[in-house]
């Protein structure tokens, strides 16, 4: 597999873990009272899968970036 598809899939995995840490905290302490807008929704589940997967995307794409980045960096050094 080239390099860069596992950069891409391990960017893809941690942004999606960090998007999950970051849904789950603004839930736990209630940011924008979005806990109990979720809890008093008869679609909870949708709502927080929604916040989920659009916050994966994002983290996801800043990890890749970040990662493409560090590389070139790495490699202007040599």
């Amino acid at each position: 597999m080239p390099r860069v598809v596992r950069l891409y899939l391990f960017s893809a995995l941690t942004g999606f873990a960090a998007a999950g840490v970051f849904v789950a905290l603004v839930l736990w302490f209630n940011i924008g009272n979005l806990w109990h807008l979720v809890s008093g929704s008869d679609m909870a589940f949708m709502a927080v899968a929604v916040f989920w997967i659009l916050n994966g995307i994002v983290f996801s794409g800043v990890q890749f970036a970040w990662g493409i980045t560090a590389a070139a960096a790495a490699s202007d050094d040599t």
